[in-house]
């Protein structure tokens, strides 16, 4: 019996892949889930799992071709061949295994990480080789550039091999370790001891980039371009080279790989004295990846920002008036976030390209309003989403924004959770700025910063009075918003604050 291997879904407005390798060749042995081939598309490398054990047969889609999604890439000819996968995989534990019984070698997988996110970095191991484990008990820790996943084992067990040690950079589906599992799991645990010796061995493949086939697109453009393959920073499975890698080498000048780029920009001479005094600790890739945004939005957003100040002194009435009655009623203080985030849906219903995106030579107008919250962790700033904020009460935002902001200060966030914000703001003034120009978080054109709230004279009616105020900065992109839009957001924000009935009558 034949089983067909087809093209899985790419993702939301991707039609098509090109396959980049091809792990096994016509005649291997295959297991269930192992790894067949990996095809590129313009926006991120997917693996194709074998969906049944056997052997694969004809190779429809040879490596550099592209294909459609569900269509056809090899046939795998079901049979006694299944075995075999294992057996080569590890032909010195075999004997021992065999005495173990139903003992099975369970293989541990990097989880689903989230949308458009890749890989990750293998931060903590929970535990060591020859540990016994109980379902669902942590086995690691992984940290992607937006939050971090914790691995559970999938069965019970002991750990036999770890394949990604700490610090290791893995992709999604990718192999964490290998588990023995089943009655025989306590039989297992000797059988552990050789388990670091197999580890070392397998490390020279992913290491030496003779060993490592490119993917056929990043040739054909390295090519092109003139480039060798050291002179690319390689981010895909064992260091592979993308398009993507290449597309960056060639924006950055494609003058050296990366790691003689700190040769490029030396560092500044430090006296020996002082050099002793220092501390080098490597950064975190959350860490790396907020530096990286940052600079990416200040490279590829016309951005600009844009000042007004508003008397907070309506909304401190407000909220000292109704507080206790807030609180006792919903559950939850009354806060400024509420009231800044109902002034911000109420400002972009006006001003909808504040609320869009571009997307290539369109522009996307979200009929919706889901906030992005900037919060501050021990770990780096994160964005939390409300998902369609306009649609919820004072008291449904503040419940929202303190679930979420206790859940990012607990690095708790689910992918799902940061996901998909239209419009994001960011109070600088909890931390005492008085001013502050924010960075855009694309791919939104619009993000509010709040400031610290100070008493300042201020002219009314003639008269110099003392008055609560706050300055407000909205930073945007240009290239979608005019300076007319983006000045109107800002002063439907303070009419709507300094008047807060004005949320109530949709003035």
């Amino acid at each position: 019996m034949s089983t067909e291997v087809r093209v899985p879904a790419l993702g939301e407005s991707v039609t098509e892949a090109t396959v980049a390798t091809w792990f096994k060749k016509p005649g291997d042995s295959v297991a269930v889930d192992e790894m067949l081939c990996e095809l590129e598309t313009d926006k991120v490398t997917v693996e194709v799992p074998s969906p049944v054990a056997g052997t694969l047969g004809e190779i429809v889609a040879g490596e550099g071709d592209t294909v459609g999604v569900d269509a056809l890439l090899a046939m795998i000819a079901e049979g006694d061949a299944a075995p075999a996968p294992a057996a080569e995989a590890a032909p010195a534990a075999a004997p021992e295994a065999a005495p173990a019984g139903d003992s099975a070698p369970i293989d541990v997988m990097v989880p689903t990480l989230g949308e458009s996110v890749t890989e990750a970095t293998v931060s903590t191991w929970f535990k060591a080789v020859g540990d016994s484990v109980a379902q669902d008990e942590m086995l690691c820790e992984l940290e992607t550039d937006k939050v971090s996943v914790e691995v559970p084992a999938p069965a019970a067990g002991v750990l036999t091999e770890i394949i990604a040690a700490e610090g290791a950079t893995v992709e999604a589906g990718g192999k964490l370790a290998v588990m023995t599992g089943g009655a025989g799991a306590t039989a297992a645990a000797p059988a552990a001891a050789p388990a670091p010796t197999t580890a070392p061995a397998s490390a020279p493949a992913g290491s030496g980039r003779t060993d490592i086939e490119n993917a056929p697109s990043a040739n054909k453009m390295m090519a092109e371009a003139g480039l060798s393959a050291d002179q690319v920073t390689g981010t895909g499975r064992d260091g592979r080279v993308m398009k993507e890698d290449v597309q960056k080498a060639i924006a950055a000048g494609a003058t050296a790989a990366a790691a003689p780029a700190p040769a490029a920009v030396p560092r500044a001479p430090v006296a020996a004295e002082d050099a002793s005094r220092e501390e080098r600790v490597k950064m975190t890739r959350l860490r790396q990846t907020i530096a990286r945004r940052l600079k990416d939005a200040q490279n590829t957003a016309a951005m600009l920002t844009t000042y007004n100040e508003v008397d907070m002194g309506a909304v401190m009435d407000l909220r000292k008036e109704y507080k206790d009655l807030f609180e006792k009623k919903h559950g939850v203080k009354l806060g400024f976030m509420s009231f800044f985030t109902k002034a911000c849906i109420h400002a972009l219903k006006e001003v909808p390209e504040v609320n869009a995106e571009i997307d290539g030579t369109d522009v996307v107008y979200k009929n919706f309003v889901h906030m992005g919250v900037a919060v501050g962790t021990p770990n780096g700033l994160v964005v939390p989403v409300v998902r369609d904020a306009d649609q919820m009460s004072f008291a449904d935002i503040e419940k929202k924004i303190g679930e979420l902001g206790l859940r990012a200060r607990d690095g708790k966030l689910s992918m799902a959770e940061m996901q998909g914000g239209t419009f994001t703001i960011s109070n600088g003034g909890v931390y005492g700025s008085l001013m502050s120009s924010p960075i855009l978080n694309p791919p939104q054109s619009g993000i509010l910063g709040m400031h610290k709230i100070q008493q300042r004279p201020m002219v009314i009616d003639g008269q110099i009075v003392a008055r609560p105020m706050m300055y407000l900065a909205l930073s945007y992109d240009h290239r979608i918003v005019d300076g007319k839009g983006a000045v109107t957001f800002l002063v439907r924000v303070k009419e709507a604050l300094e008047d807060p009935r004005r949320l109530l009558m949709d003035l």
